[in-house]
């Protein structure tokens, strides 16, 4: 239990102070922090309950779009203020550094190994935030046509 507070706690600073980093609005910082940890806690458990680290950071980021999304319905904010601090905990940069190093030292093997690694990773959270960018396109489509249709019908009444 304790483990589960320090994870959520970690991940609620970090992406809440690379919020004040990038100057998002004051009132934003908190819904900021509650979008990375939500998407760090989705990977964390994933990877507890023995999933990959790229169907993990697929899973964050989708998480952390979806959170980011009804926060910017809520605080009337772009979607981007709430997505780029969301997705600082599960950007791979250790897992980067760690490629570099080896690869300075001569562990080619190694290097490549976690090169890899870090472009799957990388790609997942890319392609966490493409599938949920569309499923929200999708459904401003689907109110915008509801709309027209119940417009058109009042119209027709009259």
């Amino acid at each position: 239990m304790l483990n589960i507070l320090v994870q959520f706690s970690f991940s609620f600073l970090a992406s809440a102070a690379y919020a004040i980093l990038t100057n998002v609005p004051k009132r934003s910082l908190i819904a900021c922090g509650l979008s990375g940890a939500s998407g760090w806690m989705i990977y964390w458990l994933s990877i507890q309950f023995g999933g990959n680290a790229a169907l993990g950071s697929l899973l964050g980021a989708l998480s952390v779009a979806a959170v980011s999304f009804i926060f910017s319905r809520s605080l009337k904010l772009p979607v981007t203020i709430f997505n780029i601090p969301g997705m600082v905990p599960l950007v791979p940069g250790g897992l980067a550094y760690q490629a570099v190093r080896n690869l300075v030292i001569g562990q080619y093997e190694t290097a490549i190994y976690s090169s890899v690694q870090a472009i799957m990773i990388a790609g997942a959270i890319a392609l966490g935030l493409v599938i949920s960018e569309v499923f929200n396109h999708n459904i401003r489509s689907f109110r915008e046509k509801r709309e027209i249709v119940s417009l058109i019908r009042k119209k027709e009444k009259k």
